[in-house]
């Protein structure tokens, strides 16, 4: 056992979380999202788990790559379709939370997204049913 984990991090999430280095790139995907149809190096399942919850908690392990502008990526919203993730909203709370801006976050076109991801070095597949809930981020370094 481990104190001031979440545990909504497993230990597979904890080792990978561990083991990527800077400019690594992680991706939190919803229910839809085809998480092993793409080549990312590994892929986590987290079934019933929401991805603000676990954004939170990964959040409070992960440092985001402070070298590039916009070390978040969403998957915006399909041109035509008139959904509004709302999720989006709670998000943002979120980066708040942890101290990260709007302008840290790139939202990009679907297959776009889906092609990025394709590098990333971990999708975990989570069990958010909201539409446009996926998210990547790309790691940064430790300071002293």
């Amino acid at each position: 056992m481990l104190k001031n984990i979440s545990p909504l991090i497993s230990p597979e999430l904890l080792k990978i979380l561990a083991e990527m280095g800077h400019g690594d790139k992680i991706v939190l995907a919803d229910a839809n999202y085809p998480a092993c149809s793409g080549e990312a190096k590994h892929t986590v399942r987290a079934d019933g788990i929401g991805m603000p919850a676990l954004l939170d908690a990964i959040l409070a392990l992960f440092p985001l790559d402070t070298f590039i502008a916009k070390p978040i990526t969403m998957m915006g919203v399909v041109p035509g379709d008139d959904y509004v993730p709302v999720i989006w909203d709670e998000y943002r709370a979120i980066f708040k939370k942890h101290s990260l801006g709007d302008d840290q976050i790139e939202t990009i076109e679907r297959f776009q997204f889906y092609e990025r991801a394709n590098s990333a070095y971990c999708v975990v597949a989570t069990g958010e049913r909201t539409r446009y809930a996926n998210i990547m981020l790309q790691k940064g370094i430790i300071e002293e």
